[in-house]
């Protein structure tokens, strides 16, 4: 579980990328804070919705839906050059955040041993946090030396990846001590 979200994670940049791509779709400097108001918006939306239907259904499927919904906001972030194409993307950055945000917490409280849950999170997060500090990294350098929809291709890569990983992996059985 842990290497999924590391990768996950890898697709999930900075959201700082957001708004320097809405900047170079023609939204003027003053009115950036809309991006991320825009895209919590949508995860504030979705999130309960999102929530609720994770206690109805797989959380392997859920996870999966949400890397599709990544790809698709990485796909029209990279390929969209229009103002409405970029908040489209941005939208949908959101919505993804919606069903996937706890998702992967949840995996990890659901497989962990429950002697070894406060070391899952840990290990988890820690984890989580490297690969995030590497992906905004590399999504700096790929942004610098070949443009913006390098970085977001970069990032569809990844979460194909991480889909890649999720369909191949198993939940560990978990025994209780009786």
């Amino acid at each position: 579980m842990v290497a999924i979200g590391a990768v996950f994670t890898l697709a999930r940049f900075s959201e700082a990328f957001l708004l320097l791509r809405a900047l170079q779709g023609g939204l003027p400097v003053a009115y950036t804070p809309l991006v991320l108001i825009a895209m919590n918006v949508v995860y504030a939306l979705g999130a309960y919705p999102f929530g609720k239907l994770s206690d109805a259904v797989s959380h392997r499927t859920l996870l999966a839906w949400g890397l599709v919904v990544l790809i698709a906001a990485d796909v029209m972030l990279a390929s969209g050059s229009s103002l409405g194409w970029i908040a489209a993307g941005i939208l949908l950055w959101g919505l993804h955040m919606a069903m996937t945000r706890g998702l992967l917490a949840t995996m990890v409280a659901d497989t962990a041993p429950p002697d070894l849950r406060g070391t899952a999170f840990g290990f988890f997060n820690l984890v989580s946090g490297l690969a995030m500090l590497l992906a905004s990294t590399v999504a700096g350098v790929l942004w610098d030396q070949l443009g913006a929809p390098a970085t977001f291709v970069t990032g569809a890569v990844f979460s194909l990846a991480a889909l890649g990983l999720l369909w191949f992996w198993r939940a560990p059985r978990i025994q209780l001590a009786q």
